[in-house]
């Protein structure tokens, strides 16, 4: 059964439209939720001296400091918390000690780390910047390796899967830290090479079928690729799945966060990218 992708392109545009909306609104609204990375905290790295003091008592005893625990390196437990706005010298290094003094001789530090805003403004900076020049050479790319209605097509459907994942964290509430940055630029980057793969497919069928109907010929392009994405995409949120059950509590949003960029990526593919080739003649394009 050869699925009518082309038949609901209308509503795809409404959708779409509908997804932009939201993320600004959110956006402009709420804004991202930096995490300690960005906003500046305190990054500590312990080891119980006894096996009984486990990171769940850890977790209660911190309680207080809304804390971020993860196990790393076998018994070695990192601890994330979070500064006031603003915070100086002085309660940073307060916040530190009043940490210690809940933690005791229970645990041996291995390293203790403080993020003030000055670093934090550093690091959104870098992270704003790389997602500024990935996005501009990648728009580059689409624009060398194709033309006409396969430039425009990924150029708009780049633009809106960088948008709807920005509102992806914002209206979630998921931290926007460098490990979201590197999932923007990894679902991006998914994202792109799908459309890649699809636009090849209809290059070689517009050579093939030169009388089939425009519509037509996009959905036998993307039915022919339908099994590869599924299986492209499944594998990958397999992945995800388990690193969601098994990664601990720090990997859990970048599972979520990753799983949404792989789905919302072969949706714009499929239809956004794909739609819009239906409004440009391709044939008078090809050589």
């Amino acid at each position: 059964m050869k699925l009518k992708f082309m038949k609901y392109r209308k509503l795809s545009y409404w959708i779409s439209g509908v997804l932009i909306a939201l993320s600004v609104l959110s956006l402009s609204i709420k804004g991202l939720n930096y995490g300690i990375d960005f906003a500046g905290g305190i990054s500590m790295e312990v080891k119980p001296i006894e096996q009984s003091y486990t990171i769940d008592k850890m977790r209660a005893d911190l309680e207080a400091f809304n804390p971020e625990l993860q196990t790393v390196d076998g018994n070695a437990i990192l601890i994330r918390v979070g500064l006031p706005k603003g915070a100086d010298d002085a309660q940073q290094n307060q916040r530190v000690s009043e940490i210690k003094a809940i933690l005791g001789d229970k645990v041996e530090y291995s390293q203790v780390q403080i993020v003030g805003p000055k670093i934090g403004g550093e690091l959104v900076r870098g992270g704003i910047l790389a997602i500024l020049f990935s996005f501009v050479m990648m728009s580059i790319y689409v624009w060398i390796r194709y033309r006409g209605g396969y430039a425009v097509g990924s150029f708009i459907s780049l633009i809106l899967d960088f948008i709807i994942i920005f509102g992806f964290f914002s209206i979630t509430g998921l931290e926007f830290t460098q490990t979201a940055i590197a999932v923007i630029l990894m679902g991006v980057g998914y994202s792109i090479n799908d459309k890649v793969v699809n636009y090849d497919r209809i290059e070689e069928n517009i050579k093939k079928y030169h009388k089939m109907p425009m519509d037509d010929l996009i959905d036998l392009s993307v039915n022919e690729m339908l099994r590869r994405t599924i299986m492209t995409g499944v594998s990958t949120i397999l992945a995800m799945v388990g690193l969601y059950l098994f990664g601990g509590d720090m990997l859990k949003e970048f599972a979520i966060a990753m799983t949404f960029s792989i789905v919302m990526g072969t949706l714009t593919s499929i239809y956004i990218s794909n739609v819009i080739l239906y409004h440009f003649n391709l044939r008078d394009t090809d050589n």
